[in-house]
Parts: structure tokens; sequence; C-alpha cells
């Protein structure tokens, strides 16, 4: 343009200045600057707006703001503040952004909704929760609220901010709530762990005829995974065939990942092996499934596979295959592929993968290797790590590295309920009972809680939720007299000693009932036919005591039992355990 003598004007340069912007071209469009400049339409709203706008995604903030002050009339323009403050935001800029907000507000310059959309993500920390509660309040006043992308944006920023209550409220109160409103309120509550909310949400989502897309159904799939709603996660299934999403990757590693942790290892492979393109991200969601099954070998076959197809392993992958390694007890093959992440791929082990090798050599009964692992990790360890120590003493009985494993994590995670029943377990293994006094005083002080044990396991497509020593169900009576019916034929088969009887750590700590998932099963064992697999899943770690009850119980009532508990699958049939008595 400029070669053929045309002189370029007040609509020429805003297109320029956005792909200068689009493409991070700063000097392009510093030489831009200089051409509006010379061709006198600085003053020009658009242009104006165009420059800001140009240094701003350029990460070019304090020019963006040279350009807003040099320029009289920029102070009196909404647009030209509605471009600055969205420049502030998205370089996170968050007291800059305020600041210059209220300067609007003081100079009687208009606000408008594109001024919120811009601003309010900027609160998207739980620290500035207040200013975004300050911003809410603003746009009702100002009659802003009702633009449903200001209700969305806002109902964002509350989710964001852990304020999923006040993220409800605002939901509810929106009149005429579109998919993107749905979607908001269903991936906060998938974010933080509501999966029986999001459950439910997706079902008065299909009351109200509102059609899902693939946002909705991976923020469902992954609260099924959490419950192990199993039927339910059929259900999308079939939504998804409906909806011809059948080839989105996201939606088919999330049914990978859903089928793996309901315990139907057979139907995520077959998802997994009908994917015309897989990525890294889907062969770890299946090498992770393999891995929490303790089908190590398998996982280890499948990880070959995929450097053999050319897919480069990423830390995420290599968590999978570690994971696998550890709860299969592949100590050769986990060493094998913890030195090539470095050496080969050139990937910084990360605690996570420490974690893993701590859990390896523990299992291998080479704490004192794992110790040495520790003191020469290249990165600082975490919880994890010192945890992963904390248990395999635990199972091995040595209760000197236990209280110098228990001592680092605290230092870490003070609060962590799991590992103070951790060193108490160690104690009470080793009839300890100053230690485990001890402990429970360290609980006290603390004013430390366990958390509550719960069991849920899935019948004609309802979850059923169990408490530890619930007596709300409506078949409770039935329960309990299902439980005492296989104590005592347990105690009269198997000669039970008074170790296994007294033997409930948890609740003597704690002061809870009968745990979870022995009313998971006994439930279960009411309501199924003979033959059909019991899965039960379960928030916290299995204690020795019920996981003694499903091995006896599985042999005695000739039962498949699979039961997830926080750390990986245990597969009870025939009076055996998966995991050979290592968790």
């Amino acid at each position: 343009m400029l070669r053929s003598g045309a002189s370029p004007n007040a609509f020429t340069f805003p297109f320029a200045l956005k792909s200068c912007a689009s493409l991070s071209l700063p000097a392009s469009g510093a030489q831009l600057h200089g051409h509006v400049l010379k061709a006198g339409c600085e003053a020009e709203p658009f242009v104006l707006t165009s420059l800001i706008s140009m240094y701003s995604q350029c990460s070019l903030i304090e020019d963006a703001r040279k350009v807003f002050d040099h320029c009289p009339q920029s102070r009196h323009l909404t647009v030209c503040y509605n471009a600055l403050v969205s420049g502030y935001t998205s370089n996170s800029w968050f007291s800059d952004a305020i600041s210059l907000f209220c300067r609007m507000r003081e100079m009687g310059v208009s606000v408008n909704s594109v001024t919120m959309l811009g601003l309010i993500p900027v609160c998207s920390l739980p620290v500035h929760l207040g200013a975004g509660t300050c911003l809410h309040c603003c746009s009702i006043k100002l009659g802003l609220d009702c633009d449903s992308s200001v209700g969305n944006c806002l109902l964002t920023m509350y989710v964001k901010c852990g304020s999923v209550d006040d993220a409800r409220v605002l939901f509810d109160s929106i009149s005429c709530k579109d998919l993107i409103t749905w979607n908001a309120m269903i991936s906060g509550y998938a974010q933080h762990g509501l999966a029986s909310n999001v459950l439910d949400l997706y079902q008065e989502m299909k009351l109200c005829r509102i059609g899902p897309d693939s946002v909705t159904l991976v923020g469902v799939l992954s609260s099924c995974s959490h419950l192990g709603a199993y039927h339910i996660g059929c259900q999308v299934e079939r939504q998804i065939e409906l909806s011809g999403l059948n080839s989105n990757p996201f939606l088919n590693n999330a049914l990978i990942n859903m089928y793996a942790r309901c315990g139907k290892l057979a139907k995520a492979r077959a998802v997994f092996d009908a994917m015309p393109e897989k990525t890294v991200v889907s062969w770890t969601a299946v090498i992770g499934g393999y891995g929490m099954h303790g089908q190590g070998e398998l996982a280890v076959e499948l990880f070959e596979e995929m450097l053999q197809a050319g897919i480069r392993p990423d830390g995420a992958a290599f968590v999978s295959v570690l994971s696998a390694c550890s709860h299969a007890g592949l100590t050769d093959e986990g060493f094998k592929y913890f030195n090539a992440m470095e050496k080969k791929y050139l990937l910084q082990p990360g605690p996570e993968h420490y974690s893993c090798m701590v859990d390896l050599l523990g299992r291998a009964g080479q704490l004192q290797k794992a110790l040495d692992l520790i003191y020469t990790m290249r990165v600082h360890p975490d919880g994890a790590v010192w945890g992963a120590l904390l248990g395999a003493c635990k199972i091995h009985k040595n209760v000197e590295l236990a209280e110098l494993a228990f001592e680092r994590v605290i230092e870490l995670e003070p609060t962590n309920i799991g590992y103070y029943v951790l060193l108490s377990n160690t104690y009470n293994e080793a009839n300890n009972m100053d230690g485990i006094l001890r402990v429970r005083m360290m609980m006290r002080e603390r004013k430390l809680k366990k958390e509550p044990g719960c069991s849920y396991i899935e019948h004609r497509g309802k979850v059923h939720l169990f408490l530890a020593g619930d007596r709300g169900h409506p078949q409770t009576k039935e329960i309990y007299r299902m439980l005492k019916e296989l104590e005592d034929w347990l105690k009269e088969i198997y000669n039970l000693d008074k170790n296994y009887l007294e033997r409930r750590d948890d609740e003597r700590l704690c002061g809870t009932g009968v745990h979870s998932e022995k009313l998971a099963i006994a439930f279960a064992l009411l309501n199924t036919k003979h033959g059909t697999e019991i899965v039960v899943i379960k928030n916290l770690r299995v204690c020795e005591d019920c996981h003694l009850f499903m091995k006896l119980v599985s042999e005695a009532v000739n039962r498949q039992f699979v039961i997830r508990d926080a750390t990986r699958f245990h597969h009870f049939d025939g009076g055996v355990c998966s995991c050979k008595d290592y968790w």
C-alpha cells in the first residue's frame, strides 16, 4: 500500500495493528505507531484502542499506558479504558486494573459490560475474592448483571476463587441460563471434587432440555470416575455417540479414565483401541488404568508399544508407568524407566516420580536405599515422597525409620491426618502403646480429625453412599444383620484369632464405627445376584482389618469384590487380593 503511494487512514490502522497483536510483532506494531503519528490519526478512538490493545497483547503494558496518558481524549472514552483494563488483566496487573476502574468511575466515564468482562477475570484468585464480590455488587448497581456474559464471567470467577456456594447462588439467580452457564457450574463442581453435585446438576440440565457439549460431558465423566458411577458413565458414552462426538480426543481420554476408575478395565481398553489417533494423554490414561489395577506387566507392554509408535513420553506418562511398576513390584523395570527419563528423554524427575521410586523400593523391602534416594534428590522432597517411605515402614514394621519419615512429612503437611494414622498403625504392629498415645496426643493438641471414611456403590443406576458407622440407609437393619452373620461365619470357618477381632486401628484412634466398605459389601451381597462382580469406591486407604475381611468373605461366599481405595484397586477373589497384601 505504501509502495503504491496510497496513504493509510483511521480505517486502515486498526486492522494492521490487530494483526501485529495476533502475531506478537511489537517491533512492527511500533513502526505502525510511527505511521499513525505521521498520518495524524492518533486521536481517532478506534486507532487509540487498537494501539493500546496491540501493546498490551505484546506484553508492553507500560507502553500501552503511555499511549492512554498521551492522548487527552482517551480519558473520556469508555473504549480506551476498556482496552487498558483488559490489558492490565491479561498481564496480571491486578492493582493497576482496579485503580484504573476506580479512576474511570471518578471521571464519570460510563461503564459497560465490556468493562466488566475485562476486569472480573483479574479477580480469579482466592485472595482477590473481596474485590470480585465488589465488582459483582457494582454490576448489579449498574444493571449489568442481566447480561449473560457478565453473569457467566462472575460465575467463573467465584468458582476459580473456590467459593462454590456463592457460585451456586449466582447460578440459581440467573433466569436465562445458556450452555456456558451450565458448563461453568458443572466444571466448577467437578474441579472441586463435588461429584454428586455434578451428576445432580447434569440431570437437572437434561430436564431443562439443554443439549450438552464436550465441555459438559468431560465434567460429567470426571465425576463418574470419582464416584464409580459406571452406569451413568455408560449413558454419557451413548450421549457422545448420539451427538457425533466419538472422535473427540478429550472425551475419549475421559472415557478411558472413567471406565478404568470404575473397575471396567476391558471397556477402557476397548475405547482406547477404537481411537483412530492416540495422543500421549491417551496412552498415559490406559497405562495408568492397568497400573492402578495392579497389572504392571501389561502397563509396561503398553508403554513399550507407545515408544514403538513414535510417541514421546512426557512427565505424566512416566508417572503412570513408574506407578504401575510400583504397584506390581517390578523393581528392575521401574529403575530402567526412571533412569531413561533424564538420560534418554532429557526430563528432570519431579517429586511425583521420586515418590513412585521410594514406594517401589519400599515394596522390595529396601528401606535404606529408599532413604538414600530421597537424600540424593535434585528437587525438594514433598509430602508424598516421605509419605511413601512412611507407608513402607509400616508394612515392614520399621519403627525407627517410620518416626524419621513422620517428622519430615508433618513439617510439610502438618494437617494430613493419614500420616498420623499410618504412624499409629506402625506403633500398633510393634505393640508400642506409648507411641499410639503420643500420636493421639498430637492429634488432640492440633485439633485434627480424620476425614470421614465413605464408600460408594452403584446399584441399578443409583449411587449409594455409606459413611463409617452409617445407620441412615433404608436397609440398615438388613445390612448390619448380614455383617454379623458374616463375622460369625468367618469366626467359625477360619478360627480367627484375637488379633484379628481387635485390629481396628482406625476405629480405636478416631472413635468411628463399622467401616464404610464393609457396609457397602453387605449391601451389595443383599441386593445383587450370585456371579455379579461387586465394585466399591472408597475415599481412604483400606485398613488391614477390612482387607482381611474382604479376602475371607470373597472365598466364603464365592464372590469377586473390586475395591478402589485412595491409592489403587484391590481385586478380591477366592481369598486372595491382587495387591499381594502390599498397599
